[in-house]
């Protein structure tokens, strides 16, 4: 299945004004060209293009690193040549894996001996973590039922409706039902209680999540351990847990330190965590660890020999850069507990400053909670008019990069907007956003509603008074004299303010 598409079927060629003074003949959009072009040229080209792209310090749709340091993104650039998967070759870069692996797994609490290693390994990010995390879990249950002389052919795991798509990628790809515990109007993370009740013999893992893509939550890892150890002890399974902290991994750990959500219980098997999102690294990195060698199972790990000496290998990729790792031990060792715990409380309050300033329009519901990932989710109090993917359409119009989306099953009918705070996000920046989303809304206010509002308003106006109702064109007439009555008003306005 081909997923690109061309843009046009009529604009098959790639022109440059700036570009023109060294080539003379356009390019080829969709095929490689014949011959070559000037360096500066190829340059201008592609730069001229990408100057369309939004500003990725705007983009708050994301919670991936946009800003580093000039000296990381130095050290960035002299190992962007590195393979990463050359241990033989770069045995410094491999042991700074090591470090960031261990660093991290005292992070997250593993029980570690004085001088025993950590178990884990880097990753392009959490969707590969997860993918590598589920598949030990799903080996290891194999593993048991084989030896009990049990059916091992129908795997599952538990998880909520608001997980991230990789979940759903895991388990369509590898051949796992996907038990999802619904969400409801006010509760957009998994309840723990409901979670364990889908847990049956053929549960591979329960997988929570330390802050929710919907709304920033934490979901409650502790009573879920609690409820699991139970259940396990009535029914002599074992299921575990695994904790998907792709973007809370690097917060709980600074702003929350008590919260017991990680290898201090139980049944946390393995953690992933996303190293681009509040790791502070640029996209490419995240880490999975394990509580130990017994939970990640021999034969899934690969040894290798034909780059140099013996390299054991787990990760659905091979080749990849290493100015990732080498960015992560930087910032590890740069910021340290201080410095991470520093960007996390300015992030958390930089956060309020939203949330307050969005309530003080009086327009809006927060969906999003104090505590959890520096995110803040809202919603219209009153969205007949105008609704929340109007507002994200029209702040693009002052850079913004706000996503409006639906919530799932069985709160699909709750629209929000979402902005993620990052260490990027200032205070100043945070007031201006406020300032321009009150534009945005005074302007909707301004304008019609939305046809299928206006028409949704009409016929329960109709059905609550008996009326006859309106055609087709009766209401796209009355539309359209309110737009030329809604442009001449504005005319006469600009007019006078003019004069």
């Amino acid at each position: 299945m081909v997923l690109s598409k061309t843009a046009s079927e009529t604009d098959v060629s790639i022109h440059s004004t700036f570009a023109s003074r060294y080539v003379r003949n356009s390019l080829p959009r969709f095929k490689m060209p014949e011959n070559s072009i000037p360096k500066e040229a190829a340059f201008q080209i592609i730069n001229d293009e990408l100057m369309l792209d939004g500003n990725p310090r705007l983009n708050l749709a994301s919670f991936v690193t946009t800003w580093m340091e000039p000296e990381c993104n130095k050290l960035i650039m002299d190992a962007i040549n590195k393979n990463y998967v050359d241990m033989d070759e770069y045995p410094v870069t491999t042991e700074l894996q090591n470090r960031c692996v261990n660093m991290i797994a005292h992070l997250f609490n593993a029980p570690l001996g004085e001088s025993e290693a950590a178990v884990g390994v880097g990753t392009v990010g959490s969707s590969e973590a997860i993918m590598l995390a589920g598949l030990a879990f799903k080996r290891k249950w194999q593993n048991k039922r084989k030896a009990e002389g049990k059916p091992y052919d129908k795997p599952n795991i538990v998880t909520g409706a608001n997980v991230q798509v990789c979940w759903e990628k895991f388990a369509r790809y590898f051949e796992v039902e996907l038990k999802e515990v619904k969400l409801r109007e006010g509760y957009y993370v998994m309840d723990p209680a409901k979670a364990v009740e889908l847990v049956d013999e053929n549960t591979i893992c329960v997988a929570a999540i330390l802050g929710s893509t919907l709304n920033g939550e934490f979901e409650d890892v502790k009573l879920l351990n609690d409820l699991l150890v139970e259940k396990n002890k009535e029914t002599g399974w074992d299921t575990p847990i695994h904790v998907d902290a792709a973007s809370g991994g690097f917060i709980a750990p600074f702003l929350y330190p008590e919260l017991e959500w990680d290898f201090r219980l139980p049944l946390v098997k393995s953690i992933n965590v996303s190293g681009h999102k509040y790791g502070l690294v640029y996209a490419g990195i995240g880490w999975v660890i394990w509580r130990s060698k017994d939970d990640l199972p021999e034969e899934l790990i690969f040894h290798i020999n034909y780059l140099g000496a013996d390299q054991p290998t787990f990760t659905l990729n091979f080749s990849k850069g290493s100015s990732q790792v080498i960015a992560q031990y930087y910032q590890l060792i740069r910021l340290g507990h201080e410095g991470y715990k520093n960007v996390m409380e300015n992030c958390h309050e930089n956060a309020m400053v939203l949330k307050e300033g969005l309530e003080k329009t009086g327009r809006f519901n927060i969906v999003s909670k104090d505590d959890g990932v520096p995110l803040v989710a809202f919603s219209l109090k009153d969205n007949k008019r105008h609704d929340e993917f109007e507002i994200s359409e029209m702040l693009r119009r002052y850079g913004w990069i706000v996503p409006a989306y639906t919530m799932p099953a069985d709160a699909q009918h709750i629209t929000v907007l979402r902005v993620v705070i990052r260490e990027d996000f200032s205070r100043t920046l945070a007031e201006r956003l406020v300032l321009d989303i009150q534009k945005v809304v005074h302007e909707l206010d301004a304008l019609p509603a939305k046809l299928n509002a206006r028409l949704a308003t009409e016929k329960q106006e109709q059905v609550k008074n008996g009326t006859v109702k309106k055609t087709a064109i009766e209401t796209q007439r009355e539309i359209t004299a309110y737009w030329k009555k809604y442009v001449t008003e504005r005319k006469s306005n600009n007019k006078t303010q003019i004069c």
